[in-house]
């Protein structure tokens, strides 16, 4: 599965949520995606398009035009059927280390995150 969006929102650690850790973006075609995890949770959750799932084992791989999201094949439903969703993104090169914060503070200590920066 494949995204393009102008850029990732993210929040690395949200005080009026938990302390809650949020990535998302909207597509060119409308769609949604939003990565979260409290800092509590053994698990993150991703929501696509209003459905949200919780999943651990997700790798997550980030460059400076592209986000690479892969999940377990047991977990496709959550994207549609796919194990992994590419998104194409133009995120400033200056926002880039707020959005590497934000992925390791969601994936630590129950995902792979991998830096192409």
């Amino acid at each position: 599965m494949q995204m393009t969006t102008a850029l990732l929102i993210v929040n690395p650690c949200d005080d009026e949520e938990d302390n809650m850790a949020m990535l998302c973006c909207h597509s060119d075609q409308g769609e949604m995606f939003l990565m979260t995890r409290y800092p509590d949770e053994d698990e993150l959750e991703i929501t696509l398009d209003d459905e949200p799932s919780t999943l651990d084992g997700v790798k997550v791989t980030l460059s400076p035009t592209r986000l690479l999201i892969e999940i377990a094949a047991a977990d496709a439903d959550v994207l549609n059927g796919d194990d992994s969703l590419e998104i194409i993104h133009n995120t400033d090169a200056g926002d880039l280390a707020e959005v590497e914060e934000t992925l390791q503070n969601i994936l630590k200590g129950t995902g792979t995150y991998i830096s192409q920066l």
